[in-house]
């Protein structure tokens, strides 16, 4: 019968460091997405949902 290997990769995702890791990675992740919906919802109130839209939809039309 065939047996799983286990490999040092695995292992590690398990140690301490590795989860330290992942928590970093995903507070900046989130802090990173925090920052965009800030930024975002400043446009919107400093411009107005009009001017605000107008920006998006040429953005949008600038990629294609």
């Amino acid at each position: 019968m065939v047996q799983p290997i286990s490999t040092q990769q695995g292992m590690a995702a398990n140690s301490p460091q590795g989860r330290v890791a992942s928590a970093i990675v995903w507070g900046a992740a989130s802090l990173g997405a925090m920052v965009l919906v800030a930024a975002a919802a400043a446009l919107w109130f400093h411009y107005g949902i009009a001017v605000f839209f107008e920006m998006i939809s040429a953005g949008i039309s600038a990629c294609f």
